[in-house]
């Protein structure tokens, strides 16, 4: 992953409503929520929760796809799990006495 990429989705997670939408999503597995479902569970307005979604599409976090008159989305698993593991991919590699623990860091 790109560090590029990486401050995006992170960047697009650093607001705490974005965050609870891509945590309600996540616990949704692979079914994904409605959009309907994520406003009414959150209790966030229309028009916010289109904008907050919109930057989470954008960053490759989630996905939407249209299911007749229904639009559900899914967390990107497999950008989630690129985020982590770029983030942990170089823990304590400069520390020649690492605390660095396998739930941690790769090392």
């Amino acid at each position: 992953m790109k560090v590029i990429d990486a401050a995006s989705q992170l960047e697009a997670l650093g607001k705490p409503t974005r965050l609870e939408i891509y945590r309600a999503l996540i616990r949704a597995g692979d079914s994904g929520l409605a959009v309907g479902a994520l406003q009414e569970d959150l209790n966030i307005a229309p028009s916010t929760l289109s904008h907050h979604l919109k930057t989470l599409i954008t960053s490759g976090l989630i996905s939407q796809e249209r299911q007749a008159t229904t639009l559900i989305c899914r967390a990107n698993y497999k950008s989630m799990h690129d985020l982590v593991g770029f983030l942990v991919s170089e823990c304590c590699i400069d520390t020649p006495d690492s605390n660095c623990t396998p739930l941690y860091c790769n090392n």
